[in-house]
């Protein structure tokens, strides 16, 4: 359980180096969950993006693959560990800082981010998107969502 939930979106544009500043509902919820100044970034489980959460939040990832892990050993045990791979082989920790993370270049490379990053709040953790690839692969409600915001941004 977890009591203070990402939530909202944003975009952010994403610098030559990875760098991008955090929508300030992301901040605001670490700063309620009184998370220091590092995430984990790693990749998602079905989807082409990122995600991100603090570095306590892996224990309950880890409970999570074990569940399943159980649920599935007779029908599927083949499931276990890719899963688990990419839960904690594919995650790199990220420093926050005033606001901005860097993306670790493999993390950046794995979910083809360019110059812009749709990050969007699902509980405990957030999502980190290519804006383009939201548009195109996203369900019909992340493709809403990324134009929405790419439409403001461009607005703007």
């Amino acid at each position: 359980m977890v009591e203070h939930p990402f939530t909202g979106s944003g975009v952010a544009a994403v610098d030559a180096s990875g760098r991008l500043r955090l929508p300030s509902s992301v901040q605001a919820t670490m700063n309620r969950r009184g998370a220091g100044g590092t995430l984990l970034i790693g990749t998602h489980d079905s989807d082409p993006c990122l995600v991100a959460y603090e570095p306590a939040y892996a224990t309950i990832i880890h409970l999570d693959i074990e569940r399943r892990r159980i649920a599935e050993q007779a029908a599927a045990p083949h499931l276990h560990p890719a899963r688990a791979r990419r839960a904690f082989g594919f995650v790199e920790a990220a420093d926050v800082e005033s606001g901005a993370v860097t993306l670790p270049p493999l993390m950046r490379r794995r979910a083809r981010i360019g110059g812009n990053a749709l990050i969007l709040g699902t509980g405990g953790t957030f999502e980190i998107w290519d804006a383009a690839i939201a548009l195109e692969k996203g369900d019909a409600d992340l493709r809403e969502l990324a134009a929405f915001h790419l439409d403001t941004k461009l607005a703007a």
